[in-house]
C-alpha cells in the first residue's frame, strides 16, 4: 500500500485566471492552475469563488497535455463501478474534460484553429474510444504479486510513484504535475488502459469472486497494422498483460497471469489495399539487441518465459515464423523455452479440442511456474515464478483461445488450491460457472482486439460456447470485412491519436501539425478515386438515358468502362498511396524500405515528393506560402512562430 491514497471527492472551480481542484472531503490544500502564468501550486481556495461560481463534480485528474498553441486540462467527469477486489473498488471512466489552460480572448482563438481543433479531436476520439480503468486505493496498473513483493517499498512511495510505468497510460500527460516542487501525489492518479471484469461464482456450494483484469503497455501503442513488432528499446506492439484473480469469501486469494505481445522482431504487413497486406521482415543489426532487451525484461519482471508461436509453419507467415525462430536461438537464454503450435494446421477443420496437444506439451512448464496465492491470514502460499507469453500475427484471435485454454489449465489448480474442487474435480464438470467462465473470456477478447484491430475477436464463439460453428466463423467473416476497411482506410487518425496521447509525437508549435492537412501527394493520385467515382456514376446514369437505338450508346459505355477500369488499374498498381497512414508520425522508412530481409512483394520506390514533403516539414514550412500564421500562447506569452 502506497504512503497515502488518492483524493476521491474533487470538485473543479474554473475561473478567467485558474483552474482549482479541491477535495471536498480532506483538508489538504487545492491545486491550482495559473491560466495566465501556467504555475502549479497548492494554495487555499480564494473566499469569493464559493460566492459566485458553481463547482463541476470529477472522479479524477488525468494530466496536463501540451497540444501545438497551449496546454489543456484532462479529468474524468464521469465513472462506472467495475466492481472491488478485497474491497477497494475500480472504476471505468465514461466521460471527460480536455480544458485550455491560456485565458481570455486566446481561449477563442486557439480553439477557432483548425491545427488545434484537429488535434483535440483526436484527443477527445482517444478518450471516448478507449478504455480506461481506475481506483483510487488497489493499483490498476500492477498485478496482485508485484504488489505484495512492493509492499515495503510503496509504504513510502506516491500512488504513482509505485505504478508500472509501462501500463501507466497517462504518465506522459501527467509529468507536469510530477515534476512539481510541491508534493501532488494525492492528485496524481495512475490511469489503465485496460479491461477489469469482476463477478461471482459458486462451485459445490462455495461462493467466490472471479475476476479478469488486462492491462495494455503504452509502449509502442497503436493500430494493428501500424505498431507490429519491436523498437529498438525492446518494447513491442499490442503488449497486454491478462490477470485472472479467484478471491474466497474468507480473502484467500490466488492469480494467474499470461502475457501477449507482437513477434519481437523489426517486421511489418504494408497496406497496399490488397486484403493480404505485404509481409517485409528487416533484417536489421540491432535486431538481436533489441530481443535480448525485450526478453531480458521479461524474465526480469516475470521469470522464466515460455513463448508460444501460433503463425502458420507456410504461406504468408513462414517468414516472420523462421526469424523469430533463428533470432531466439541465437538470443539463447536459459530461462526462455520456445514453442512453435501451427494453430492453423492442428485445429484445421474446426478441430479446436486439439490445443489440448499444446497443452500437454507446456504442462511441465506450466507446473513449474504456477500461480500466486496468498492464504487467508496474509502469507505467501506460493509464488508464480514465470509466465506463458503468447503470440500470433496479431496477437488477438488465435492468442486469445490459447490464453483461455491455459487460464481453464489454471484455474482448475487455483480452485483445488483453495478448497473449491477436490483432487481430480474438474471445473469443466460445472457448467453453470464455465458459461461464466467463458463469456468472460471472450468479452475480454473482445475488449483487446478493438483496442488493436477496431474490431471484436475472431472465434469467439469457440471462447464463449466450448465449440467452434458454422454461425460463428460467418460471423468472423463479417469481423474480417469491417477490419480490413478500417485498417486501409481510417486507421490513420487511430494511430495520430495514440502518439499524441502517449508522448511518441510532442507538438512543437503550430507548424509540427502541418502535416494533418499537407498531402503531399501529386495532383493525378489524389484524382484517381474521384475519376473512377465520377466514371461508376455515368456508367449508372447511363443505365437510364433513353435509347433512340442500342449502338448509340455503345461508345458511350466503352468510354466510361475504360476510364473506371484504367483509374483502377491505377489505384491497385499504387495502393499504398491510398491507405489512410498515420501523419504525426509517418512510416515511410517501414513502407518503403529496401534493405536486406524478406518481402513478399518488391517494395514500392519512395516517391520523390516524399523528400520535398520532408524537408519543408523540417523547415516548419509544408507549402511554398504558409496556410497558416498563429501567434503561439505560451502560458500568457506570445510569440509569432515562423
Amino acid at each position: 500500500m502506497a504512503k497515502y491514497t488518492l483524493h476521491t471527492s474533487l470538485q473543479l472551480w474554473a475561473s478567467e485566471d485558474e483552474y482549482v481542484i479541491e477535495s471536498y472531503d480532506s483538508e489538504d490544500l487545492p491545486l491550482t492552475i495559473n491560466r495566465h502564468t501556467g504555475e502549479i501550486t497548492l494554495a487555499p481556495l480564494a473566499a469569493n469563488y464559493r460566492a459566485y461560481l458553481s463547482p463541476t463534480q470529477i472522479y479524477g485528474v488525468m494530466g496536463i497535455l501540451r497540444l501545438s498553441t497551449t496546454d489543456f486540462l484532462v479529468v474524468i467527469t464521469g465513472r462506472v463501478s467495475k466492481g472491488k477486489i478485497l474491497g477497494q473498488e475500480i472504476f471505468q471512466a465514461t466521460d471527460y474534460k480536455v480544458l485550455p489552460i491560456s485565458s481570455g480572448a486566446t481561449t477563442a482563438q486557439i480553439l477557432a484553429h483548425p491545427i488545434e481543433q484537429h488535434l483535440l479531436a483526436l484527443v477527445h476520439s482517444h478518450l471516448y474510444s478507449a478504455s480506461f480503468i481506475f481506483s483510487y486505493e488497489w493499483d490498476v496498473t500492477r498485478r496482485m504479486q508485484a504488489q505484495v513483493i512492493a509492499q515495503n517499498d510503496d509504504a513510502t512511495k506516491a500512488p504513482w510513484q509505485a505504478a508500472d510505468v509501462r501500463f501507466f497510460w497517462n504518465y506522459h500527460i501527467s509529468l507536469r504535475l510530477m515534476q512539481q516542487t510541491a508534493d501532488l501525489g494525492r492528485y496524481i492518479m495512475p490511469v489503465a488502459y485496460g479491461t477489469c471484469d469482476i463477478q461471482y461464482g459458486q462451485i459445490n456450494g462455495q461462493r467466490f469472486q472471479f475476476a479478469l483484469m488486462s492491462r495494455r503497455s503504452r509502449f509502442r501503442a497503436g493500430a494493428r497494422y501500424f505498431t507490429r513488432g519491436i523498437d529498438v528499446e525492446g518494447q513491442v506492439g499490442n503488449y497486454n498483460e491478462s490477470e485472472q484473480i479467484v478471491i474466497t469469501e474468507n480473502n484467500s486469494k490466488t492469480a494467474f497471469v499470461q502475457t501477449r505481445g507482437s513477434i519481437p522482431l523489426f517486421w511489418a504487413e504494408v497496406n497496399n489495399l490488397r486484403y493480404l497486406p505485404d509481409m517485409q521482415v528487416m533484417e536489421r543489426p540491432d535486431a538481436i539487441p533489441a530481443l535480448r532487451l525485450h526478453l531480458e525484461e521479461q524474465v526480469a519482471l516475470y521469470g522464466s518465459q515460455s513463448l508460444v508461436n501460433l503463425v502458420n509453419s507456410k504461406g504468408h507467415e513462414q517468414q516472420v515464423k523462421e526469424a523469430y525462430e533463428r533470432n531466439v536461438k541465437t538470443v539463447a537464454l536459459p530461462s526462455v523455452q520456445y514453442h512453435h503450435f501451427d494453430f492453423h494446421k492442428e485445429c484445421r477443420h474446426m478441430r479446436w479440442d486439439r490445443i489440448s496437444i499444446l497443452i500437454d506439451q507446456l504442462e511441465p512448464e506450466l507446473e513449474e511456474k504456477g500461480f500466486f496465492h496468498v492464504t487467508a491470514a496474509g502469507g505467501v502460499q506460493k509464488w508464480q515464478l514465470g509466465v506463458v507469453r503468447t503470440n500470433c500475427m496479431d496477437n488477438l484471435d488465435r492468442t486469445n483461445v490459447v490464453q483461455s485454454a491455459l487460464a481453464k489449465w489454471s484455474l482448475n489448480r487455483q480452485l483445488r488450491e483453495l478448497g473449491v474442487l477436490s483432487d481430480g474435480e474438474m471445473v469443466d464438470q460445472h457448467e453453470s460457472f464455465m458459461v461464466l467462465f467463458r463469456n468472460m473470456w471472450a468479452d475480454h477478447a473482445d475488449a483487446i482486439s478493438k483496442a488493436y484491430s477496431g474490431t471484436g475477436a475472431l472465434k469467439t464463439d469457440f471462447t464463449r460456447t466450448g465449440k467452434r460453428t458454422r454461425l460463428g466463423a460467418l460471423r468472423d467473416g463479417t469481423n474480417s470485412a469491417m477490419r480490413y476497411l478500417k485498417n486501409n482506410y481510417f486507421d490513420g487518425p487511430r494511430q495520430d491519436a495514440f502518439d499524441l496521447f502517449t508522448g511518441a509525437w510532442v507538438p512543437r508549435g503550430p507548424s509540427s501539425a502541418y502535416a494533418l492537412f499537407f498531402d503531399p501527394r501529386p495532383l493525378h493520385t489524389r484524382a484517381m478515386p474521384y475519376i473512377m467515382s465520377f466514371a461508376i456514376f455515368m456508367i449508372l446514369a447511363g443505365l437510364t438515358l433513353p435509347r433512340s437505338s442500342d449502338y448509340s450508346l455503345q461508345y458511350y459505355f466503352v468510354f466510361w468502362i475504360l476510364i473506371a477500369t484504367a483509374t483502377w488499374a491505377y489505384i491497385r498498381a499504387h495502393g499504398v498511396e491510398y491507405v489512410s497512414w498515420p501523419r504525426l508520425r509517418r512510416l515511410d522508412e517501414v513502407i518503403y524500405y529496401n534493405g536486406p530481409g524478406f518481402r513478399s512483394r518488391k517494395a514500392p520506390k519512395a516517391p520523390t515528393y516524399l523528400q520535398v514533403a520532408s524537408s519543408a516539414a523540417q523547415r516548419g514550412r509544408l507549402t511554398s506560402a504558409r496556410p497558416y500564421h498563429l501567434d503561439e500562447v505560451e502560458l500568457g506569452t506570445n510569440k509569432r512562430t515562423e
